[in-house]
């Protein structure tokens, strides 16, 4: 089944705080081109700007146009204690004249001190962010509802908050921004035989996979799992994919049978550094001068790899990924990197 959608009039109707000023580039590797054996381009959403850039921009565009919208003053947001997400959204807050609050979740065990204080955390705290944390890293509907307890503290102390949800009941509003992303992609490179993204929410792996369904592109889209196994992620997808047709008013079968997952690179865990982790962040830098993170683009990396190894993604075949940025992660993982 394919459908194209006026994807600009359709996102137009959704409330959208402006934070990005330009398209982003999309780049061929060609060192990498010839030692993998295929047609490798780099979508580089690590340049879409605002406090080091990365994927998030684009989803917090919608969820600050809504805050924007019921008038709030300050935003609150959960994730892990490296998350972009809440770093991003710190930044978006200050750019608007907003107040935020982050959550920082208990996701990742055995860290050491510097990815307590450097990276994320430490930009966060330069942008005036207020932090709280959560003990438990894999409670969605309890962290979200510990967000709800600190609004609610603030709009007795007169403040107007909006939560950004972690949990999967709610409408996947930032996989918005990258419907506008798949279909960006579309039209700066519209040949390609397969495209690879991390999947960890679902929502950017679900926006862009809308985006180029709606657009008209056909090629695969293979999600690399970050954070849960492949019969989980897909799973989760369903319903990212699910919530988003009716979101956008167009019919699900659209999307639901070109769900493709893989977690072949998710060892050891999520945020957890496996040597194929490490061999594609290395390889990146040293190939082509181009930083990935470790709990992100490092492992999509990885996976694209992996779907080669297994004949998944041909040689000689045109191949996109989408790099996510992630990068000040990199120095809250010093100790787990410097030994590279």
């Amino acid at each position: 089944m394919t459908i194209e959608m006026n994807i600009d009039q359709k996102l137009s109707e959704f409330p959208r705080a402006r934070l990005m000023t330009e398209i982003t580039p999309v780049e061929r590797l060609d060192r990498l081109s010839d030692q993998l054996g295929i047609d490798l381009w780099l979508k580089r959403d690590d340049l879409t700007g605002l406090s080091f850039g990365g994927n998030k921009t684009r989803q917090l565009e919608f969820y600050f146009g809504e805050a924007l919208q019921q008038q709030a003053d300050t935003v609150l947001i959960t994730g892990a204690v490296q998350s972009n997400f809440v770093r991003t959204a710190a930044a978006a807050a200050a750019r608007l004249g907003m107040k935020s609050v982050l959550q920082l979740e208990e996701r990742v065990p055995g860290m050491g001190e510097q990815y307590y204080r450097s990276g994320n955390v430490l930009l966060a705290k330069i942008l005036g962010a207020e932090h709280m944390h959560f003990p438990v890293g894999e409670d969605e509907v309890g962290a979200d509802n510990a967000l709800h307890d600190r609004a609610a503290q603030l709009v007795a102390a007169g403040h107007r908050p909006y939560v950004i949800h972690l949990g999967i009941d709610h409408p996947p509003l930032g996989a918005l921004g990258y419907v506008q992303g798949g279909a960006e992609l579309g039209a700066q490179i519209s040949d390609f035989d397969a495209a690879v993204v991390p999947s960890g929410s679902g929502s950017t792996h679900g926006g862009f996979l809308t985006g180029l369904r709606l657009s008209g592109a056909q090629a695969p889209v293979y999600g690399i799992c970050v954070r849960r196994d492949q019969a989980q992620q897909h799973a989760r997808m369903e319903k990212v994919l699910g919530k988003l047709a009716t979101l956008m008013g167009f019919d699900p079968a659209i999307v639901l049978n070109s769900i493709n997952v893989w977690d072949g690179a998710l060892a050891p865990g999520y945020g957890q550094v496996g040597q194929g982790t490490r061999d594609a962040l290395t390889l990146m830098a040293r190939t082509e001068g181009i930083f990935l993170d470790p709990v992100y683009s490092a492992k999509t990396f990885a996976g694209l790899m992996g779907l080669l190894d297994e004949g998944v993604i041909s040689k000689g075949q045109k191949v996109v990924m989408l790099h996510t940025g992630g990068l000040p992660a990199l120095f809250g993982y010093q100790e787990v990197l410097e030994s590279i």
